[in-house]
């Protein structure tokens, strides 16, 4: 004989609790295998010296700037040249290795190059999500700062770099006379900026935070658009502002393109060093590198592709130069 138990209809809202708490499971586990999977596949596309020496073609990441990387159009191909290009090329030649370009942006780059973008914002590194690795090496006249570090390895040194702060030729502003001590320049530079219209740019060497220049008082204007660094000086000499922040590399190629419409006032950092940027997990790539730079110091064939592309900065910067070549 067998009994028969009536089962108790479920309620709506618990079958409401039991589905929402279904959905809420799968969404959890939906999460981490996406976080697992994006975190495994950017390892796997990693690859060090070996891994590209065995594919056969070194990646070179780069952004248009300064004539680091230039950017041009012949009929409909797009191509590109300058300092760093050729380096790059060269570098993949001397390891027997095809070259190919990966064209970035400031805000993609390190994305490309390490598998998750990292931006600076409120003096700390935010990460965005994983994403496909793209390249092996970033090379486009990138300066060496803190946070960058965080994020990448960077080589040795290969271009000299500091920020001035640059005006337009009828502004009053009075370049400073230097004093002999860059720290002295540099709190003369600053006096000057209280009240005064200056153009900076986030997320590069031009952003106002490293330099601590909101405690100048002046107004720091971001481009209304999004600008390439060496669209600073256009944008300030059509009026966006009186004063703009700009590198060493820009400079060097402002003056000599507007030499009648802008001045230098002065220096807003010390001295600063550029350098190409590697992966973390790519430390033979990056020691070959070094190694390549000091042969190219040594045989002089550096020293030519600068003077190719920066005539002038031996006039600022020679000391440089000359300590560079006496270390090889």
């Amino acid at each position: 004989m067998y009994t028969f138990f009536k089962t108790r209809p479920m309620s709506q809202s618990v079958a409401m609790s039991l589905m929402q708490f279904k959905v809420q499971s799968r969404l959890i586990l939906q999460c981490a295998l996406f976080i697992f999977l994006g975190c495994t596949w950017t390892k796997s596309m990693a690859r060090d010296l070996a891994e590209i020496q065995a594919e056969g073609v070194l990646r070179h990441i780069g952004v248009p700037y300064a004539n680091f990387v230039t950017q041009y159009t012949e009929g409909n191909k797009v191509s590109h040249r300058g300092l760093d290009i050729e380096i790059m090329q060269n570098f993949a030649q001397h390891l027997g290795l095809k070259y190919q370009y990966i064209p970035a942006s400031w805000a993609t780059v390190f994305g490309k190059l390490t598998g998750r973008n990292g931006q600076f914002i409120n003096n700390e590194v935010v990460y965005g999500e994983p994403e496909p690795i793209q390249g092996d090496v970033m090379a486009h006249g990138v300066t060496v700062l803190d946070w960058r570090e965080e994020i990448v390895d960077f080589s040795d040194d290969y271009f000299p770099s500091a920020v001035w702060l640059i005006a337009r030729i009828e502004s009053d502003l009075v370049p400073i006379k230097p004093t002999g001590l860059l720290s002295r320049d540099i709190k003369l530079v600053k006096a000057m900026m209280d009240g005064r219209d200056v153009l900076a740019m986030k997320q590069s060497c031009l952003d106002p935070d490293l330099y601590d220049l909101y405690q100048t008082k002046a107004n720091i204007i971001f481009p209304a658009e999004a600008l390439q660094l060496n669209e600073m000086v256009p944008a300030m000499l059509n009026g966006e502002a009186e004063t703009s922040l700009l590198d060493l590399a820009d400079s060097l190629i402002a003056l000599e393109k507007w030499p009648s419409k802008i001045k230098v006032i002065g220096p807003i950092s010390q001295e600063q060093r550029m350098a190409m940027g590697f992966r973390k997990d790519s430390p033979m790539l990056r020691q070959a590198f070094n190694e390549y730079l000091k042969q190219i110091r040594a045989d002089g064939s550096y020293i030519e592709l600068v003077k190719k592309y920066y005539p002038s900065v031996h006039h600022y910067y020679e000391h440089y130069f000359i300590q560079s070549m006496a270390e090889q």
